[in-house]
């Protein structure tokens, strides 16, 4: 344990130093522009998750259509690759070579200012001007004090735009969504940022050529994904956000002696399981599981119930059963060849960074308990490990939308791609905490007339009438990390035509 603190030393030392690819002026609090963090990364070791009541009034109609289908990819784990195949030589000897890119190309100023032009906001500006509430008519509106595009999201979509403006007449491809926001993500559609092709759950890359630009997203890429693109010898631009890569890296920080520490290697090299709690088919989980030697992936505090029961024989809730059913209900979410009779002996725990950081705390406490009652708290140390990695931004956010569901509001209106983990965290707070709560990833959501298409944090998809109410109103709002304050101006501008209309029809 004396590593491991350590360890998060001098990584907490080097995550606060200004980045390598970055002046100061990308930090939030020297930013002017549509940068909504209040300050800039640090690391925060501990938060209590509030308690709330689980009641929840939605009312159910009809489902509505997405506006694309979502495509499923499986967590691969570096499948492609060889047994011993040296992950972490390999990214250290791809990251110097001359076809890798993860600091620009010496454009920032330029395209710092153009997504300026088509991102930022009057009506937040007037927000944050006015202690973050203001009022428009018969419309107060209170905006959470963290909300929106984060220091990551926003570097990783400069360098693409800067990856452009480098390579104006060159192919380029991006191997996931840049980010989970449909509005940027149809932006660098229409600059010829093309998406890889995904046919029955495998990413085409046969369609990439030698020459041709890859950029990588904000979530990061798998192992055997850049060992293909290093192969067919491609410009490879990676715009992986840095709290993500800690998870790959943890920390991903270089030190004079030039080591790399990685939560995942670390678990490997100390022949642990790595329990991510993530989702099995989210990019980011993805990439960190192609890390990872041994692993299992658990989306919530029941799926880890079911495991920490399963290391127990079935003396911790009966939840769990035979290993044929074990293997069953996780065979998306585990490692090739696993063994949970034998790979949970010794388990060390990390996160997607996007996930709900109580829940993420309480999991970590679950496993360490139930591995001091398997082996003894004497022996813990030989059998458990636990690095927390929820993001600085994810943290704020959720932090900021605890104190917002405190306000007397009518109902909380939450802005963010549909497809967002960060996103669906925040409309989860809202709903635990009772309030009516409508999670849109535009503004093409609201309307014709008092009508919402929205989604509800554990996936279902449902249309309201008259889900404004009449008469003066007070609507808190929120927005993921990966939204532009565009898109809730463009939606609080619904709102306000909606509540104008009324008035004329009443006067």
């Amino acid at each position: 344990m004396e590593n491991a603190e350590k360890i998060w030393r001098l990584a907490g030392e080097w995550i606060n130093r200004p980045l390598p690819w970055d002046s100061p002026c990308c930090y939030p609090k020297h930013r002017t522009g549509f940068l909504s963090s209040p300050s800039p990364p640090s690391m925060a070791i501990s938060m209590q998750l509030a308690r709330f009541s689980p009641s929840l009034a939605h009312s159910r109609v009809r489902s509505a259509p997405l506006s694309k289908p979502t495509l499923t990819v499986r967590c691969s784990g570096g499948a492609g690759l060889e047994p011993d195949f040296d992950k972490k030589a390999f990214r250290h000897n791809l990251t110097r070579s001359d076809n890798y890119n993860r600091r620009g190309f010496g454009h920032k100023k330029e395209t710092l200012e153009l997504m300026n032009q088509e991102y930022t906001s009057d009506v937040i500006k007037t927000l944050k001007d006015n202690n973050y509430v203001y009022t428009w008519g018969d419309v107060t509106v209170k905006l959470a004090e963290s909300y929106g595009f984060c220091w990551g999201v926003e570097r990783a979509v400069q360098i693409a735009y800067e990856a452009r403006k480098q390579f104006p007449e060159e192919n380029i491809w991006i191997t996931n969504e840049i980010i989970h926001n449909p509005t940027v993500n149809k932006r660098l559609e229409e600059m010829d940022v093309k998406n890889i092709p995904v046919e029955e759950g495998k990413k085409q890359f046969d369609v990439v050529d030698k020459g041709d630009v890859v950029i990588l997203p904000a979530f990061g890429a798998a192992v055997d994904e850049m060992f293909t693109l290093s192969e067919k010898q491609v410009q490879i631009v990676d715009t992986t956000c840095p709290w993500v890569s800690k998870v790959f890296f943890f920390f991903f920080f270089f030190i004079s002696e030039g080591l790399v520490w990685n939560t995942v290697e670390k678990h490997k090299k100390g022949d642990y399981t790595s329990i991510i709690h993530g989702k099995y088919s989210h990019e980011e989980t993805i990439a960190t599981a192609s890390f990872a030697g041994r692993y299992i992936v658990v989306k919530n505090m029941t799926e880890a119930m079911y495991v920490c029961d399963y290391i127990l024989g079935g003396q911790l809730d009966g939840s769990s059963s035979t290993k044929e059913a074990f293997l069953e209900k996780f065979k998306y979410a585990v490692s090739v060849g696993f063994d949970p009779d034998v790979d949970l002996a010794k388990v060390g725990i990390a996160n997607q960074t996007t996930m709900l950081k109580g829940e993420t705390e309480e999991i970590g406490k679950l496993a360490e308990k139930t591995m001091m009652r398997r082996y003894g708290v004497e022996n813990i140390n030989d059998h458990f490990v636990s690095f927390n990695t929820i993001c600085d931004a994810t943290q704020e956010r959720q932090d900021a939308m605890f104190k917002l569901v405190e306000e007397k509001l009518d109902l909380i209106l939450v802005v963010g791609g549909w497809n967002s983990s960060n996103t669906s965290h925040l409309q989860e707070i809202a709903e635990l905490r009772g309030i009516p709560s409508y999670w849109i990833d535009n503004e093409q959501r609201i309307g014709p007339g008092n009508k919402i298409t929205y989604k509800l944090n554990h996936g279902e998809l449902l249309e309201k009438e008259n889900w404004l109410p009449s008469g003066p109103i007070t609507i808190g709002v929120t927005s993921g990390a990966s939204t532009p304050d565009k898109v809730v101006e463009q939606a609080l501008k619904k709102v306000f035509a909606i509540k104008r209309q009324e008035s004329l029809q009443v006067a």
